[in-house]
């Protein structure tokens, strides 16, 4: 507040010394020490008086708001993914007698339904392939029996 350095406050007790003397100096200082305790007093009950009416009108809760909201300003991705987070743990707190939690245990059996009938499709599907490689195979493996069968018989003519 007042930038005061120690070669002030010697130059403001010497000059006090002269003009006030040394005689009534003491009580100089004992009514200015009273003063400045008097006024410190004053400001700390005034200071206090302040915070109970804020706390009573509600205006810590606005502060406590628009410090909020200036978080969110300039913040504004760390507000949406607080949001995000939010909404999502409100939507994993389900009521499972609600309706939305019927509606949710059904799309889960739904799923787990649709997720089989793939798995089998997909078995299937597996099977069917391996039965036509292996009629390939058969197929591939007639057929050099054949070509084997003709080369003898080609090289004694």
């Amino acid at each position: 507040m007042f930038d005061i350095g120690w070669t002030e406050m010697l130059v403001i007790g010497i000059v006090a010394l002269i003009v006030v003397g040394p005689k009534d100096l003491p009580v100089l200082f004992r009514s200015l020490g009273q003063f400045v305790g008097k006024a410190k007093g004053m400001a700390r009950e005034f200071s206090r008086a302040m915070n109970d009416a804020a706390d009573e009108s509600g205006v810590r809760d606005v502060h406590k708001s628009l410090n909020k909201s200036l978080k969110a300003a300039t913040n504004p991705m760390g507000s949406a993914m607080d949001g995000v987070k939010s909404a999502a743990k409100s939507l994993t707190d389900l009521d499972p007698q609600s309706e939305t939690g019927k509606l949710a245990q059904k799309r889960a059996e739904d799923v787990k339904k649709v997720q089989a009938a793939t798995a089998r499709k997909a078995a299937e599907r597996k099977a069917r392939e391996a039965e036509e490689a292996m009629k390939k195979a058969d197929e591939a493996e007639a057929a050099l029996e054949a070509a084997k069968a003709d080369a003898p018989a080609e090289k004694s003519t």
